[in-house]
């Protein structure tokens, strides 16, 4: 049976990986044009399928769109998990690895338009905009926790946090965001 917010699920394991190239190119167009500009012909075009194709996955450029931003959201959080536990790393290094994985790609011309249709359009995409965040909160202050202390890593996680929201903002390149973080991450976690 079908959910009215993820679209038709996949059968077989060439569906999902298919399922996954539209969630991409979705993702993307959405990026590009903004969620209202976007039309689901210019996403069946990106993601080269029949127009029949995208709407036989996803019944409404709505539920696209939740979808796409969903899977990218899930894909990062898990990512975070990934690196976070590396216990075999430095903290300061899985920490900057995180923050790469969560926002770092986010940085440049077309990727910062991800982030911006994301928070232009919380409304359509439900509870995953504010419990994939605090889920992010929660594992860096676990792994602050681990080798700081429990009473200060609330604090240190969310001032990272903070920083690195800064940083997006200020700079254009990957690169600057990362080298600066990691300035940041090493006076918070000592």
């Amino acid at each position: 049976m079908s959910s009215p917010d993820i679209g038709h699920p996949p059968s077989t394991v060439a569906d999902t990986d298919r399922r996954t190239l539209v969630l991409d190119s979705a993702m993307v167009t959405f990026a590009r044009f903004g969620y209202r500009k976007t039309s689901m012909e210019e996403v069946a075009r990106a993601a080269d399928i029949s127009r029949p194709g995208l709407y036989f996955l996803f019944s409404s450029k709505e539920t696209l769109f939740r979808a796409a931003v969903t899977q990218a959201l899930k894909r990062d959080i898990t990512a975070v998990e990934h690196v976070l536990a590396e216990t075999e790393c430095p903290l300061p290094e899985r920490l900057v690895e995180a923050f790469d994985r969560w926002a770092g790609r986010y940085i440049g011309p077309l990727t910062r338009d991800v982030a911006a249709v994301i928070e232009d359009n919380r409304d359509l995409l439900g509870e995953i905009v504010e419990t994939t965040p605090r889920r992010f909160e929660e594992l860096i202050t676990d792994a602050i926790a681990v080798e700081s202390g429990q009473d200060a890593a609330p604090l240190v996680a969310q001032t990272m946090i903070s920083a690195s929201i800064g940083l997006k903002h200020q700079v254009a390149s990957r690169e600057f965001y990362l080298d600066r973080l990691k300035v940041a991450i090493d006076l918070l976690v000592r």
